[in-house]
């Protein structure tokens, strides 16, 4: 059996890395594309030894050149936590302007499908809630956070410029909150923050009253969604994300309580054009895709947090080692 070929950057990521390891799985041969500048070997390494998986050290910024047929490209490239965009503002606008027409310009030519890594950011701030695809968001272009916003925006604009003139068949997925094992611990997400402050027995930071809110999906759940959507006829933007919502103060309540830690919690200013609500509309997903997220925010954490525990424990038996 000739197994397909899926060109997937950015996948020594967080959410690339599960989606390498659940495209091996479904047989397909994974070409793994990524300059490191964010992700890390350390997400991909088990996966060296598998004779369907490729991994080349590329910035995507630049052309990208492949002898062999490809059938999927999934354009999973660019910094995504705060944190990294506001560090590495003008590469994350170059990922996202030249990365997508150089993984476009590759997907054109191969004749494969292509898909499109986009974000819940390209709403900004909403003044709709929940947020379905038709909204067409509040954005600050010239804030801190444009830089990132506007990249998936201009990306998302491109796409759907190369399925209508060009016919590519594009994929649009708009991801929101995903929180899971292998986010780095000083990503700068509430979710690894928080648990690796309460780790820790740090002051857990809520920024502003902790009313704000956030949806938060797990990393199985958005990557199930993700392969439906990759082999579904859907070439316009599409949302996946957990649809039940909870306030910051509620998330760092609930990681207090699971982590055991005696952590008090403290509060900050809120951050330039932090968004005061997030929360998909995944009608189209669930009607179209069959596609629900199955796993809870208590579940899903204790899996994160296990995991964390794991990965600080193996940290300090190397540090002793050294």
């Amino acid at each position: 059996m000739v197994r397909k070929r899926v060109v997937l950057t950015g996948g020594a990521g967080f959410i690339g890395s599960h989606l390498c390891e659940r495209l091996i799985k479904e047989d397909f041969k994974v070409i793994c594309l990524d300059n490191l500048i964010t992700g890390s070997l350390k997400n991909i390494r088990h996966l060296f030894k598998n004779s369907n998986f490729i991994f080349i050290e590329h910035d995507v910024s630049k052309y990208i050149r492949l002898r062999d047929k490809v059938n999927y490209v999934l354009h999973f490239a660019s910094p995504a936590s705060p944190e990294d965009y506001l560090k590495f503002p003008i590469q994350t606008l170059k990922v996202g302007s030249l990365g997508t027409h150089n993984a476009l310009g590759l997907a054109k030519e191969k004749r494969a499908v292509f898909m499109l890594a986009s974000t819940s950011e390209v709403y900004g701030d909403p003044l709709v809630h929940p947020q379905p695809e038709n909204y067409w968001g509040n954005v600050n272009p010239v804030g801190v956070r444009g830089c990132y916003d506007e990249a998936k925006r201009f990306a998302e604009a491109i796409t759907m410029a190369y399925c209508r003139v060009h016919k590519v068949d594009t994929k649009i997925v708009r991801i929101f909150n995903t929180y899971g094992p292998r986010m780095r611990l000083h990503d700068g997400r509430v979710v690894p923050n928080f648990i690796f402050q309460a780790l820790t027995n740090k002051p857990l930071t809520v920024y502003g009253r902790g009313n704000q809110t956030r949806s938060f999906c797990y990393i199985d759940d958005l990557i199930e969604g993700i392969l439906r959507l990759m082999r579904s006829g859907i070439k316009e933007p599409l949302n996946l994300g957990n649809q039940h919502e909870f306030t910051i103060l509620q998330l760092a309540k609930l990681i207090v309580r699971l982590t055991g830690t005696k952590s008090k919690i403290v509060f900050k200013s809120l951050p330039q054009d932090d968004p005061r609500q997030r929360k998909p509309d995944i009608t189209r997903a669930a009607r179209i895709l069959k596609w629900q997220p199955k796993i809870g925010l208590e579940e899903g954490l204790c899996n994160t947090i296990g995991w964390f525990k794991a990965f600080e424990k193996k940290a300090l038996s190397l540090t002793h080692s050294i």
